[in-house]
């Protein structure tokens, strides 16, 4: 798990790599007997990220959103406006007994739990444990986590392990794309050949969210976005040439606009598509058609009233 820290030929110190497959305990501190030396640094201040003010938009995606949760789900949020308006909406809402098993913690985790709405009971490995990788974001954050036994940072390959996250009942995954086909493939990374993000563990998260017992993947999104001032839609008959497909048709659950969500799994191709254009703005349906119309893969008859 931890690899050995070497200078010039000293260890600096090094940890037993031998730890279960599935974490317990304090597993998650470095015990003061596999230190050799400490180093004294200057600890300049964690760099903070002010949590994104949700807009209008966001708020009605994450209405939709929070319509579906239950309690006892355990959450993964990525970063953004929506993932801080579903924290937000979860503390005013009747929902309890939330866990929390994500690679990044954010704010919204924090306000959460300060509201009594996280506590990890129902989780079926790591109970009453927030586990996550890494945590960015605000100094109420980082004063939360410190010294806080009831998380737990682990490494990533156990945090984005889909086999890991399969094993935790009802788990919701909620993240954001750029763009979306009608054939329900996913670009989070990159309009075209302009690279705009990375991977980071959304189709981990995805995948092991389709897997979990009553789990449920949120990929979550604008549905139009300006242009030189031009409004374009982000469902598009087929990505952009150049793309780059995050998440594989076969593996995305539910697309999420201000219009509604479309629940991709198990449908047919024609099916897919006539639930995209479901949520895209209305602006952009009929020309969707007919380029559905035009890859065959829309159904004379089967428009949505």
């Amino acid at each position: 798990m931890w690899a050995a820290l070497e200078m010039a030929e000293h260890v600096i110190f090094e940890v037993n790599t031998n730890l279960p497959k599935v974490f317990g305990g304090n597993q998650e501190s470095v015990h003061i007997s596999k230190v050799d030396y400490i180093v004294e640094g200057p600890n300049s201040k964690l760099p903070v990220l002010p949590p994104a003010a949700p807009n209008e938009i966001d708020r009605k995606i994450a209405s939709h959103v929070i319509s579906r949760l239950y309690d006892g789900c355990c959450l993964q949020l990525g970063i953004g406006g929506v993932p801080n308006a579903v924290g937000s909406m979860i503390v005013d809402s009747d929902l309890k007994d939330l866990g929390v098993h994500s690679e990044m913690y954010v704010d919204a985790f924090v306000q959460m739990s300060k509201a009594g709405k996280i506590t990890g009971s129902k989780k079926q490995i790591d109970p009453y444990k927030q586990v996550f990788s890494f945590a960015f974001g605000s100094e109420e954050l980082y004063e939360f986590i410190d010294e806080n036994m009831g998380v737990a940072a682990y490494s990533v390959d156990y945090t984005n392990s889909p086999e890991v996250i399969s094993q935790l009942d009802n788990f919701v995954s909620i993240n954001a794309c750029i763009e979306v086909d009608l054939f329900g493939q996913v670009s989070s990374e990159s309009v075209g050949t302009r690279h705009i993000s990375g991977t980071g563990g959304q189709l981990d998260f995805v995948e092991g969210a389709y897997r979990s017992k009553g789990g449920q993947s949120f990929i979550c999104m604008n549905a139009t976005f300006g242009n030189n001032g031009s409004i374009e839609t982000r469902i598009r008959p087929t990505l952009e040439p150049g793309s780059i497909v995050t998440c594989p048709r076969t593996a995305t659950h539910m697309v999420v606009t201000e219009f509604g969500v479309a629940n991709l799994k198990g449908k047919s191709t024609w099916e897919r598509a006539e639930a995209l254009i479901a949520i895209a703005h209305p602006q952009f349906q009929e020309e969707l058609i007919r380029e559905a119309e035009k890859m065959k893969i829309w159904r004379n008859g089967n428009k949505a009233a």
